[in-house]
């Protein structure tokens, strides 16, 4: 501040820029997601599948692929941190908080529904309600994110629908074909275009 300079003005002035910088910053997009870690969750959906095979036994389902839904949570989210990091990108402020804070609440939904439904003994309704569920907390989420991925976000609900209309033989090719497939080929655009 110099000295013939008024102190409301410069408070002023403070505010101004704190309001620009708050703007831009919600106007940007987080982009720390890690299409190499959506590869490596797209690899655990295909292996999750392949160990439960077609068994319609839900214990046995929910066995394999709970642990992957956490690993695959571990793979995500350390993945992203590292790009983070290496952008020097904030995780917890801006974007990527507004990006958890979009993609947190279907992904509790899902949480309460797999046990209601695990408990009904609705495999196939649970397997449905999964794919709805993530994609629905994809495209909330990736709405702060680059473009590509609430695309993937409605092709994961897509398949959640097609769940729902057809005969439950059907869930491991779906899920494969969501969980396994649209990781593996979303991750590998974000990586090509978006770095990593």
């Amino acid at each position: 501040m110099t000295p013939d300079e008024p102190p409301e003005l410069h408070a002023r002035a403070m505010d101004n820029l704190q309001f620009i910088r708050e703007t831009m910053e919600s106007a940007a997009s987080f982009t720390a997601i890690s299409g190499w870690g959506m590869v490596g969750v797209g690899a655990i959906g295909l292996a999750a599948t392949l160990i439960v095979g077609r068994s319609e036994s839900l214990p046995r389902w929910l066995a394999v692929w709970l642990p992957a839904a956490g690993l695959s949570l571990l793979v995500s989210v350390g993945s992203t941190l590292r790009k983070a990091r290496r952008a020097g990108l904030p995780i917890l402020s801006g974007p990527g908080r507004k990006l958890l804070i979009g993609f947190l609440p279907p992904m509790l939904v899902g949480a309460v529904l797999t046990a209601v439904l695990a408990s009904a003994g609705m495999g196939g309704a649970m397997r449905a309600t999964w794919l709805l569920a993530y994609g629905s907390a994809v495209i909330t989420g990736g709405a702060y994110s680059v473009r590509i991925i609430p695309v993937m976000g409605i092709c994961f609900m897509l398949l959640g629908v097609v769940a729902l209309a057809v005969p439950a033989e059907w869930s491991p090719v779906l899920m494969a074909a969501g969980f396994g497939g649209l990781h593996l080929a979303f991750g590998l655009a974000i990586a090509r275009r978006h770095g990593g």
